[in-house]
């Protein structure tokens, strides 16, 4: 970050009364007040429940000039589009107004907040979610399609297995726009992609999930250790 942005960022926070009055705890969330510097991005202040690998963080970014609040969950991080503004005044009423029940669905998503294409999809309540192994390969099943996670451009996170101290997963989305599912994977942080998973109907992903989803799981884990071994 430059300085001159530096500067500026760091003296309007000094007068920002606003964080001075922040609760220390939300929903299980701690406050911390650390400022940090990453790149072009100037961390305010962030949420954390360390215990449930979720956070929120809300930050100054250099580059287009704006303040933003960043998303975690679990391996995922994104930026909440409707909290993006150049305006601190404004920031601070979205965060007034919208940070409590960010942190809510946050700490548990809401399945009757889903939108209505996914709804209609019936994802909510496919029997052959119950049959998905908690463990397996050493991946834990962290989101799953009862209680799936929405995210950017009309996706929705239905399945999530991480292995946090590798810092790896695989996970399955539905997109509600294409009408599509896919998949994604971290393997030790690095993003990897194939399209075994991706299908259009619930039956044609239950055939995937069951021909495939034991063999990704393991040579994402094989990978993994040999990345943490290099």
């Amino acid at each position: 970050m430059k300085d001159e942005a530096l500067q500026k960022v760091e003296k309007t926070i000094s007068e920002w009364t606003y964080m001075q009055e922040l609760p220390e705890n939300i929903h299980d969330f701690h406050l911390n007040r650390l400022q940090q510097i990453h790149e072009d991005k100037y961390d305010l202040y962030s949420y954390t429940d360390d215990a449930t690998h979720r956070s929120v963080t809300a930050y100054y970014h250099a580059e287009t000039d704006e303040y933003k609040l960043r998303t975690q969950i679990g391996s995922f991080e994104f930026c909440s589009t409707e909290c993006i503004t150049p305006s601190l005044e404004t920031f601070e009423g979205i965060l007034r107004a919208r940070l409590d029940d960010i942190l809510c669905d946050l700490a548990e998503s809401n399945p009757a907040k889903v939108d209505a294409l996914f709804e209609s999809k019936h994802i909510l309540d496919w029997q052959f979610a119950a049959t998905l192994p908690e463990r397996i390969e050493k991946f834990e099943l962290f989101i799953r399609p009862s209680h799936p996670f929405r995210i950017t451009n009309g996706s929705y996170i239905i399945v999530d297995y991480e292995h946090f101290p590798s810092q790896s997963n695989f996970a399955i989305y539905y997109n509600v726009f294409r009408d599509e599912f896919f998949s994604d994977a971290r393997i030790a942080s690095v993003p990897d992609t194939n399209y075994e998973f991706d299908s259009h109907t619930l039956d044609e992903l239950q055939e995937r999930i069951s021909s495939n989803l034991s063999m990704r799981l393991k040579s994402i884990r094989i990978r993994a250790e040999k990345e943490l071994l290099s």
